[in-house]
């Protein structure tokens, strides 16, 4: 092979990599971003306490009531716990931002109405004086406030001792969810 053929070769291959490498970054479909919340303000409802603290054991709990009252309770949590009661007040147009918790919570709708759409793209709704739960542990939800009156929640959350008590998670791409209104 002719050395000068040769060495154009070299400097060309450089040069097609390169391309192939801007096609592809360019024709790639970029991995949705965290969304944040907006419209909303958290009260920790402990205050001046970021939140309780349960040792591992202290929640392991039974109450077994069906016979008098038609009810039975049972929890046994493994780890130490933090506890964490949280009013959240959503203007309307306010939303949570997709998110999950590593652990359950219970919330009540305390005035007006909320909806909550899950990574599914389905949703469910609450007006005050009804209650949900979340699992947590990788239930991926975004809370929203379409009425036109402030809505406000109580949540009472239970995670593992020191971590977050909520995760931002990439938005789904569920069309039915509109993104949050300029403030």
């Amino acid at each position: 092979m002719n050395p000068l053929t040769q060495l154009k070769q070299i400097r060309v291959l450089p040069l097609l990599i390169a391309t192939a490498l801007i096609v592809l970054a360019t024709f790639t479909a970029a991995p949705a971003r965290a969304t944040t919340g907006c419209g909303t303000t958290n009260t920790n409802l402990l205050s001046p306490v970021t939140a309780g603290f349960f040792p591992d054991g202290l929640l392991k709990l039974m109450c077994n009531e069906v016979r008098d009252l038609g009810w039975k309770f049972k929890m046994d949590v493994k780890g130490d716990s933090d506890l964490y009661v949280t009013k959240l007040t959503f203007d309307p147009g306010g939303q949570t931002g997709w998110h999950s918790h590593p652990g359950p919570s219970l919330v009540t709708v305390i005035e007006g109405t909320l909806t909550v759409y899950h990574d599914d793209c389905t949703f469910e709704t609450f007006s005050a004086g009804e209650s949900f739960t979340d699992l947590g542990c990788g239930d991926i939800h975004d809370v929203r406030n379409e009425g036109a009156t402030e809505a406000i929640d109580v949540a009472v959350q239970i995670v593992p001792h020191g971590a977050p008590r909520r995760i931002d998670v990439n938005d789904p791409g569920c069309a039915n969810v509109p993104a949050c209104p300029p403030f």
